[in-house]
């Protein structure tokens, strides 16, 4: 019997951050929790970090999870804003690792990658992916795409420790005896049908 694993998953801001935890047994991935930190009422930065240490680690004395995995900030034109993106996915890495739990980063494409099968997906392709392989109901989607984006960091992460990506999975092979390149949700859904659920 394959070994349970809980993943929480990070989308760091320092206005908003969202997260997602979920447990994965075999092929089989449940969602447990999603949902966002505001802290827009708060101006001091620091303030707002330590707002971010104490409540991921109060998500991880709750779910008490194997691993964590955070989306990397991405590199724009506002330095200020790559900063507190920076301190902010730190402080969160550091409140799992100070529970020496292992931590993990993905880069926004390589999630978007993982999850839909184009680096470049909007935000809103990437929510409903999610919705679709983990079997979501509407009135369990969140209202804010920051927990989503959370979710996928940790779904990302599943399928990138296993090797069960969609840039990893094996070529198929044709009639022709050439492989063939898996791309796109329905080719992934008739190659991987084990993942999605009905």
């Amino acid at each position: 019997m394959s070994k349970e694993r809980i993943i929480l998953g990070i989308d760091p801001g320092t206005n908003i951050m969202g997260f997602g935890v979920i447990r994965v047994e075999g092929k089989q991935i449940q969602l447990l929790d999603m949902g966002v930190l505001k802290m827009k009422g708060q101006d001091e930065q620091a303030i707002r970090l330590r707002e971010i240490f104490e409540f991921t680690s109060r998500l991880i004395d709750r779910w008490k999870p194997d691993e964590l995995a955070a989306e990397a900030p991405f590199f724009g034109k506002n330095v200020q804003s790559m900063l507190k993106l920076g301190r902010a996915q730190g402080v969160a890495l550091a409140a799992a690792l100070h529970r020496d739990i292992p931590v993990a980063e993905y880069a926004p494409r390589t999630i978007k990658q993982s999850i839909t099968g184009r680096g470049a997906a909007s935000k809103e392709q990437v929510s409903l992916m999610l919705q679709r392989i983990l079997s979501l109901r509407d009135e369990q989607m969140p209202q804010y795409m920051d927990a989503t984006d959370g979710l996928a960091a940790a779904v990302c992460h599943y399928f990138q420790s296993t090797k069960q990506s969609l840039q990893s999975a094996a070529p198929q092979k044709t009639g022709t005896g050439k492989a063939k390149k898996v791309s796109g949700w329905q080719a992934f859904v008739a190659s991987h049908p084990d993942r999605v659920k009905q």
